[in-house]
């Protein structure tokens, strides 16, 4: 059974997330001026902003999820960062909502002392964030011209040879990533045929399905790291390890994976 997605890539998400950053440090600010200047509106301003930064970042939060479950590859330097920095934004949105709470209950003074570890904490969260999209490329489509539309499938397997594509469905040089029985595998057609080979970058883990494949070799997006996409052996580091590579054949118009592969 296949079953196909495309989870790569949320343009909705860099917007989305401006909105709690401009709702939490107007807070700051309104509450700020209000205690300076002794403006019980400002004060007012600074509570309805708050409750909408709340609101802002949970529906920020939607496509962060759907990006750290689905698009950010596990066991890699980029799973710890988004986790970290999951962490810091839910820690964040109950400082603020703490904040709101008790808004009518502590002193002035102490309600700009949490608003200020809240932006804080904010502002990691923001370069965690920044560094999961600008290095690690989550979120976005890092693939070069001509590279083909990104494809990814989930494949229920049940016994025998995999079906992972058929043989004209990609082009010279494009990849696709398959999940099946647990394992991300990616499927490439070079010059000389099709291949198959571990999504993980044995470096930092990241995924070589979203990175470039040229003449045989295929580069990791995150640290430039290149592997033999035939015999997997490492051709220019950082990585120190070569990647798993798995045989292939063609039968009827179909690209056959062995079902021992996933046994390896």
């Amino acid at each position: 059974m296949r079953s196909t997605a495309s989870i790569k890539s949320h343009p909705v998400h860099p917007i989305l997330v401006a909105f709690p950053i401009a709702f939490f440090v107007g807070t700051l600010l309104f509450d700020t001026l209000g205690f300076i200047f002794g403006r019980p509106d400002f004060s007012g301003t600074a509570s309805y902003l708050n409750i909408a930064g709340v609101i802002a970042a949970l529906l920020a939060a939607i496509p962060g999820v759907v990006d750290y479950f689905f698009t950010v590859p596990p066991k890699s330097s980029g799973k710890k960062r988004a986790t970290t920095h999951g962490i810091l934004n839910v820690t964040n949105v109950i400082i603020f909502f703490i904040a709101w709470k008790l808004r009518t209950d502590i002193s002035s003074s102490a309600l700009i002392v949490i608003e200020v570890a809240g932006i804080i904490i904010l502002s990691i969260a923001g370069w965690l964030g920044g560094t999961l999209v600008y290095r690690n490329q989550i979120g976005v489509d890092p693939r070069y011209a001509n590279a083909g539309k990104w494809k990814e499938e989930h494949i229920k397997h049940s016994r025998g040879d995999i079906q992972v594509a058929t043989v004209d469905e990609l082009q010279t040089n494009q990849m696709k990533l398959i999940h099946v029985d647990g394992k991300r595998i990616v499927i490439g057609k070079t010059e000389n045929g099709y291949v198959a080979f571990n999504d993980h970058c044995t470096h930092k883990g990241g995924s070589l399905a979203g990175g470039a494949m040229i003449c045989g070799t295929v580069q990791c997006p995150w640290h430039g790291s290149q592997f033999d996409v035939r015999t997997g052996n490492v051709r220019n580091g950082p990585a120190k390890e070569g990647i798993m590579c798995y045989d292939l054949k063609e039968e009827n118009g179909k690209v056959l994976l062995a079902a021992s592969a996933l046994r390896g």
